[in-house]
């Protein structure tokens, strides 16, 4: 009885700490936003940010299997889906900035941006396609669907994480640093989820 207060009472505490460091980008930018610095051109900066932001917990996300599979680790694996959803939740608000703020809900301009900007088409492409995976990602969806079919759908992450880092690559007009980086990361990813598992050798008879 007491192992499982305690036990409670730690989950508590780390889903608390997690919430805090997930949320703390944005409350920086709201901070940066009320004391003048957002630098010269906030509306680029803080769409950089929050699409930045979002890439990052997205690799967050895909690295915590396989970092959980090889220290042996598996209290990590609990979190990995709320980590999933604030990716998702920077997503939204990276695409609500771009709508709402740079263009002023001018939707045949936004239109004309998705046919004509490689960089926005990939970004607004990879971002429809992580809609489903967030729906899904609720307990009483996930719980409707077949555990084959949630799976196979939600390796759609990997592609979704690339198509983040091109759109960000086509995005930087000069150092491609930062993009080249995140490209490494997520190709990291993929070759450890991609990499055939080791199966531990039965023991010999003796004999």
């Amino acid at each position: 009885m007491a192992a499982a207060i305690t036990g409670g009472r730690a989950h508590r505490i780390e889903s608390a700490c997690i919430w805090i460091l997930c949320a703390a980008p944005l409350l920086l930018l709201v901070l940066q936003g009320l004391t003048g610095g957002l630098t010269a051109n906030p509306i680029e900066f803080v769409l950089r940010e929050l699409g930045v932001w979002a890439l990052r917990f997205l690799c967050i996300t895909l690295a915590i299997s396989p970092l959980a599979q090889g220290a042996g680790w598996s209290r990590p694996m609990r979190y990995r889906r709320r980590i999933g959803l604030w990716a998702f939740a920077y997503a939204c608000l990276h695409l609500l900035t771009y709508v709402a703020v740079d263009q002023e809900f001018d939707w045949p301009s936004i239109l004309k941006d998705i046919a004509k900007r490689p960089y926005i088409t990939i970004g607004m492409a990879a971002f429809l396609l992580l809609v489903p995976l967030a729906v899904t990602s609720i307990n009483r969806v996930r719980r409707k669907m077949r555990p084959r079919s949630w799976r196979r759908l939600h390796r759609a992450v990997y592609p979704i994480a690339a198509m983040g880092v091109v759109h960000y690559y086509l995005l930087v007009k000069a150092d491609h640093r930062d993009p080249l980086f995140y490209a490494v990361v997520v190709a990291l990813l993929l070759a450890a989820r991609f990499m055939p598992k080791r199966r531990a050798r039965p023991a010999r008879a003796q004999g």
